[in-house]
């Protein structure tokens, strides 16, 4: 009974979850302390339902219990007299559907990161716990914790309004929320990460929130148009996959095991769209558009019946709407299609300098497929190699590799020599990933030379992929990736990576690889300083205590990041806070005298702050960055920069510096 119980409350709290938190929400502007009174709620069914039995109507009472638990703690906050009457007497302003709405919109804000909108929104709509999202998505269960609190805590301190927004925010936050809702059924359709090609659990959850937002929404054709899209796609699902878990390409799908029920509802969503379109001035949206696409591959009988030409035209619409690099990648595999592959390998090489397509392993898994369509099979095959190369889903990565494998070099087109009038004896026969690691494992090179050019050869092997004969190495794919992969890179950066190359073409005897790349001159330093309200969220960040030492040591300090990352446990001295690092003198507040002497403990010598993890055999530091107790190494300044930018990623979409850090006036 107890166990028919628990699951009883676990069913009852992923329907109503979303309109429980959403009415609370709107009671006391403020989502987390609403998710937190439901929670309590939550707890008291788990408590009393296994005794009790199950109530007749439990959505009512879960909300019942919730909302008295929120005017015991309004009292206890001494709120206003009024509030506490509004509360108690349960008078409904709005409806429950336009909170669930209204919960949507907050969890999707923009002012929240990508990954917190997703992270909240399946957290306080769908039901979800912490666990669940991270298994859906690959990471670890304290990562979407703190997502979710940081995003949380980010909404109540910004003073975002719990209510439906009107006019042209309307259109942007809609966005928001329909951007949201296709990136949880994408991670879902085509896993971007793990074992699996497809999640069903994130296919469904996204199906059912956007099936709930077209409700609550139902005069936005857009909303209409993603659920077409999201079931057209769907219905797919059974026939992407072989025996084996491996993709099947849409061309090569058994249509008949397409789900016909799915597609029939997509066909009923996209005729409402459409006629909600016509009464709109401007056309059909993206997501109507996408959506227009998915039912000319679904009324195809078979791929051959497929209207290659309108499906071209109508990706002709949807660039001019959103002209990203991704919708350009789909375009060009419709050209390509439509006009022949020449014309479709066109419009996708254009896309090779994108940034925005740097890492995408779909850019040369299309251009692959046009090659080979080409008869270009060495060139094909060095492309399906880089793709497998860049993407992180297994079952993706085994099928590229076995198309590559499939594929015999052309001999008719002999590979371009490098510069010079004969290509070097190192470079005749070798493969750029071989002969990048050849070049790393020098004997003459420091462990820190290795870091610095181990980022450029990695760079250069996503781009051009390990697989290409080092005798094709040319100064414009160097410079192709180049520019792709640091467009905006500062000077400093740019010329140490231009340096490496140069160092391995020097090696490798392949010339001058640089031509196309000026060195970049350095502009005069300088230093983005935090305001005091960005600096207290970040004292609040989750974070080791070495972090928050270093970060506090650093502010108050006003030292270089250098200067305190060579302080020694035997130089503090921690009653008088000060403490001496060579010839430089080093003090600091209480801040960090608060923090030093926990991460110091019973250490005497060795560097105050620490690597992770003991050195490997082969990166043996100097004795004076060893520690003596611990065996660990010095942390270095590479590492500790990492770490600091990938924290404060939570408050700015690009992260923070160390030097940030410094007080203003200081650099």
């Amino acid at each position: 009974m107890v166990s028919d119980a628990h699951q009883t409350v676990d069913a009852v709290w992923k329907l109503e979850s979303a309109k429980i938190i959403g009415g609370l929400a709107r009671m006391v502007h403020d989502v987390g302390l609403a998710e937190e009174l439901a929670q309590d709620a939550l707890v008291a069914a788990l408590e009393q339902w296994p005794q009790s039995g199950v109530p007749d109507n439990p959505g009512a009472w879960l909300m019942t219990t919730a909302k008295r638990r929120a005017v015991d703690h309004i009292r206890r906050a001494q709120r206003l007299e009024e509030k506490k009457q509004q509360l108690a007497q349960e008078r409904p302003v709005q409806t429950d559907q336009d909170d669930i709405l209204r919960l949507m919109f907050i969890s999707c804000h923009p002012i929240l990161p990508t990954q917190a909108r997703v992270a909240l929104t399946l957290r306080l709509v769908g039901g979800l716990t912490a666990a669940e999202i991270g298994r859906a998505f690959l990471v670890a269960e304290p990562v979407v914790t703190q997502r979710i609190a940081v995003a949380k805590r980010t909404l109540a301190e910004e003073q975002v309004p719990f209510e439906l927004p009107d006019g042209a925010e309307l259109a942007e936050r809609l966005s928001s929320v329909l951007e949201v809702i296709y990136l949880i059924f994408n991670e879902g359709y085509s896993a971007t990460s793990g074992d699996d090609l497809v999640r069903p659990g994130l296919v469904m959850e996204a199906l059912r929130l956007g099936r709930l937002l077209a409700d609550l929404s139902p005069h936005e054709p857009e909303a209409h148009g993603l659920v077409a899209l999201m079931e057209i796609q769907a219905s797919r699902t059974a026939a992407r996959t072989g025996p084996s878990g491996e993709p099947v390409r849409l061309h090569e799908q058994n249509r008949g095991r397409w789900d016909q029920l799915l597609i029939r509802r997509g066909f009923t969503a996209m005729l409402r769209a459409r006629e909600i379109s016509a009464t709109r001035i401007g056309g059909p949206g993206p997501y109507v558009l996408q959506a227009a696409i998915a039912v000319m591959h679904a009324q195809a009988r078979t791929a051959a019946d497929t209207d290659w030409a309108q499906i071209a035209a109508l990706y002709e619409l949807l660039v001019r709407l959103v002209p990203t690099a991704i919708v350009r990648l789909n375009q060009a595999v419709a050209v390509g299609m439509a006009r022949g592959p020449a014309e479709g390998l066109a419009l996708a090489d254009a896309l090779l300098t994108d940034p925005a397509l740097r890492d995408y392993h779909l850019l040369p898994g299309v251009r692959a497929d046009l090659l080979v369509r080409l008869e270009r099979y060495g060139e094909a095959r060095l492309e399906f190699e880089r793709a497998a190369t860049l993407t992180h889903n297994e079952a993706e990565r085994a099928f590229l590799r076995r198309r590559a494998a499939e594929l015999v070099a052309e001999p008719e087109h002999p590979a371009p020599r490098p510069p010079g009038p004969e290509a070097s004896d190192r470079a005749s026969g070798r493969v750029f990933g071989e002969a990048a690691q050849g070049f790393l494992a020098r004997a003459d090179l420091d462990p820190a030379t290795v870091r610095s050019y181990g980022q450029t050869m990695r760079a250069l092997t996503r781009g051009l992929g390990e697989h290409l004969p080092l005798a094709q190495l040319t100064p414009d794919l160097v410079t192709r990736v180049f520019t792709t992969a640091w467009p905006t890179a500062a000077p400093a950066t740019w010329n140490r990576h231009r340096a490496a190359v140069r160092s391995f073409a020097d090696w490798a005897g392949l010339g001058d690889l640089t031509t196309g790349l000026a060195r970049r001159t350095q502009p005069p330093a300088t230093t983005a300083h935090l305001d005091p309200a960005t600096l207290d969220r970040i004292w609040n960040l989750p974070a080791t205590p070495r972090e928050h030492a270093l970060w506090r040591l650093l502010h108050e300090s006003a030292a270089p990041v250098s200067t305190i990352l060579r302080l020694n446990v035997e130089d503090l001295d921690l009653e008088d806070r000060r403490a001496r690092a060579g010839e430089d003198r080093v003090t600091w507040r209480s801040g960090a005298a608060r923090l030093l002497p926990a991460l110091v403990a019973d250490r005497t010598a060795g560097p105050v702050f620490l690597a992770e993890r003991r050195p490997g055999p082969g990166r043996t530091p100097a004795p004076g960055d060893l520690c003596p107790h611990t065996g660990r190494g010095r942390l270095s300044y590479e590492r500790a920069e990492y770490l600091f930018k990938q924290a404060t990623k939570a408050l700015d979409p690009e992260g923070f510096t160390l030097r940030m850090l410094r007080p203003r006036g200081r650099v």
